[in-house]
């Protein structure tokens, strides 16, 4: 084993200890930041983010999952807006995904391994264009589930057939779970990694020590993921994982695709306040990035 472990350190991954810590920080010199994750359309974003004006509390991220397609123009826009006006991030998710296509398999128990990836070439063709669009509304925040998907839209971006300042992020949904594959993904451009949720911390560590880019992790879960809440190890997240989004407000919804009402985002806004209770109380040094940050990929 010994010699195994030489050759991963020698190609920078390494096994760490109980107790590391990361000293790698946000462009603004934060530790970490708040995301919200389930916002599927304007009036339940209106609502958060109004009910986070409220309870004094910034959330430097809001996240839609059903999809790019499942928005019209109109929808798009209302919530860029809403993005700027407030000063955070907007990332919308890729609508083709393989179980809204035909695929019978994926609907199986096996099938199920395929997840939201892309089947065949058109669908990576609609997936491309779903994002092509979202962009050319202002949008500067994707959220894929496809690492063929993201090769591409790199290229894409570095090509300049996309804006170089969109921001990628992989979803807990394709199931990365160890340092190689984090270094694999920032090799191809990724810019912030959701891993699986149930990690523990010392995993959480080795595939922090492994890479730059952000890691994105759930302080809590849908019933349809688990259902487990992380508050009293969020500390530790932040200690281990920075630069790190906290994922909250998921234990509101049944399952990633639920339509949010406004009622469930002002409780979503509730579970921010109780995880930024536990920083303040287990880590009160603990650094979080400012409001309104000119690190963050708001929208344009």
């Amino acid at each position: 084993m010994e010699n195994t472990k030489q050759f991963l350190k020698k190609i920078g991954i390494n096994e760490v200890s109980s107790d590391y810590k990361s000293d790698k920080r946000f462009g603004d010199g934060g530790q970490y930041r708040f995301e919200v994750p389930g916002i599927q359309s304007p009036k339940t974003m209106e609502a958060l983010l109004e009910e986070s004006i409220k309870q004094g509390i910034f959330i430097h991220r809001v996240t839609q999952t059903k999809g790019i397609m499942m928005l019209s123009d109109d929808e798009i826009k209302q919530m860029v807006n809403l993005a700027i006006g407030y000063g955070c991030e907007l990332f919308l998710s890729v609508g083709p995904r393989a179980t809204y296509d035909t695929s019978a398999t994926v609907h199986t128990k096996e099938g199920s391994r395929i997840g939201y990836r892309l089947r065949g070439y058109d669908n990576l063709v609609y997936a491309i264009e779903d994002v092509k669009r979202a962009c050319r509304l202002g949008v500067r925040g994707i959220l894929l589930y496809d690492e063929g998907l993201l090769f591409v839209l790199n290229k894409m971006r570095q090509d300049g057939e996309l804006p170089e300042n969109v921001h990628f992020k992989l979803s807990a949904h394709a199931g990365h779970s160890n340092p190689a594959s984090a270094k694999l993904l920032e090799s191809q451009g990724l810019n912030s990694l959701n891993p699986v949720r149930d990690l523990q911390i010392p995993m959480i560590g080795a595939i922090r020590d492994a890479c730059n880019l952000a890691i994105d992790l759930h302080t809590e879960n849908p019933k349809s993921t688990g259902g487990f809440i992380r508050h009293y190890e969020v500390p530790q997240f932040i200690k281990v994982a920075s630069p790190v989004y906290l994922k909250t407000g998921g234990s509101v919804a049944a399952n990633h695709n639920w339509d949010t009402t406004q009622k469930e985002a002002i409780a979503r806004i509730k579970q921010v306040v109780l995880v930024k209770r536990i920083i303040d109380e287990y880590y009160p040094d603990a650094v979080v990035s400012p409001a309104k940050s000119d690190d963050l990929s708001t929208p344009e």
